[in-house]
C-alpha cells in the first residue's frame, strides 16, 4: 500500500472516530513523530513582494472582482 494510500484510509477512519480518549492518544502519537513549525520564514524576495502588495492596496492600486470578471470576459469574447 502507497503512502498516499495509507493517509487516505488513515483521514477517512479518523474522522470516522468518535471516542475522543482514541483519537487524543492518535494525536500524541502524531505528534511525536512530527511537528509543525510555529513560524514561517519567508525569503527577501517575498517579504519585498508583500510589502509592495500592501503598498498597492494602501493605494487602490488593485482590481475588484468584478472587474477582474470583465477582463476575463473581453478575453473570452463574452
Amino acid at each position: 500500500m502507497s503512502t498516499n494510500e495509507i493517509k487516505g484510509k488513515l483521514h477517512e477512519s479518523i474522522e470516522n472516530i468518535d471516542d475522543n480518549e482514541f483519537l487524543l492518544t492518535i494525536k500524541e502519537i502524531i505528534e511525536h513523530k512530527y511537528q509543525a513549525e510555529d513560524s514561517i520564514e519567508l525569503p527577501e524576495w517575498q517579504l519585498k513582494r508583500i510589502e509592495e502588495s500592501e503598498r498597492q492596496i494602501e493605494n487602490g492600486e488593485f482590481y475588484t472582482d468584478e472587474q477582474v470578471d470583465n477582463v476575463i470576459d473581453k478575453w473570452l469574447g463574452e
